[in-house]
């Protein structure tokens, strides 16, 4: 794939992302191509289009415009079942329920404070997973569209990765420091935490940060090229 990121996410059937210079993408007919807008981190998935800006605040896209959205978050997630969560700066962890997402701006927004520290939060239909600032794994259990906060007590899973995102399929990828790519395997309804990490090569050189939807690992390397793999 032409382009150059540094954060790739898919959902939904969107592709997005940003480039070093905090320029944003968007696939239209294959091509990454630039809208107007400045972002940090950029998400697509059932709770709509977010991003975060260099001052951590966050932006809706809606109606073909970035509005500003209450909250102030380092990075956000909007694969979950139409809840919106993420991390700040002092690495607290924070999501917001259906409801809320779906009746704003109309409604106000009462972000649910998770107990815990995450730099890097992602959630999927079933689960949410994090890491922290020493790239432990965490993943919340029991989340859904209006208990965002699952069992609102983390677990830990064996392993280090310093990014990691969940697809709307359940599927879990992630990244580690040294730039390996993994895939979380044996992950089901009942069973989210899955059993083992396979490693996987989309990159020669290593790989930066990974996201998956409908078939398709979208994977960004150490350079920022882009890799899209058929899974």
């Amino acid at each position: 794939m032409s382009g150059n990121l540094k954060q790739i996410d898919a959902g939904s059937g969107s592709v997005v992302g940003v480039n070093n210079l905090n320029e944003v993408f968007v696939l239209i007919d294959n091509v990454f191509t630039k809208i107007s807008g400045s972002l940090k981190h950029f998400s697509v998935g059932p709770a709509g289009q977010l991003g975060v800006n260099q001052a951590n605040n966050i932006f809706k896209f809606q109606s073909g415009m970035f509005i500003h959205f209450p909250g102030l978050l380092k990075q956000v997630d909007a694969g979950g079942d139409q809840i919106i969560a993420g991390v700040n700066m002092n690495d607290d962890i924070y999501c917001l329920n259906m409801d809320a997402n779906n009746k704003w701006p109309s409604s106000t927004t009462p972000w649910v404070k998770l107990n815990g520290k995450l730099k890097y939060y992602s959630c999927g239909p079933y689960s949410c997973w994090g890491v922290n600032r020493n790239d432990q794994i965490y993943i919340m259990k029991d989340v859904s569209s209006n208990a965002c906060s699952g069992s609102n007590s983390f677990k830990n899973i064996p392993g280090l990765l310093s990014m990691i995102e969940v697809a709307t399929d359940g599927s879990i990828f992630g990244v580690n420091f040294q730039g390996n790519l993994y895939q979380r395997t044996g992950e089901t309804h009942s069973k989210p935490e899955g059993t083992d990490w396979i490693s996987m090569v989309a990159c020669p050189n290593g790989h930066k940060h990974v996201s998956f939807d409908l078939g398709v690992l979208w994977v960004v390397c150490v350079d920022g090229s882009i890799r899209k793999c058929t899974l």
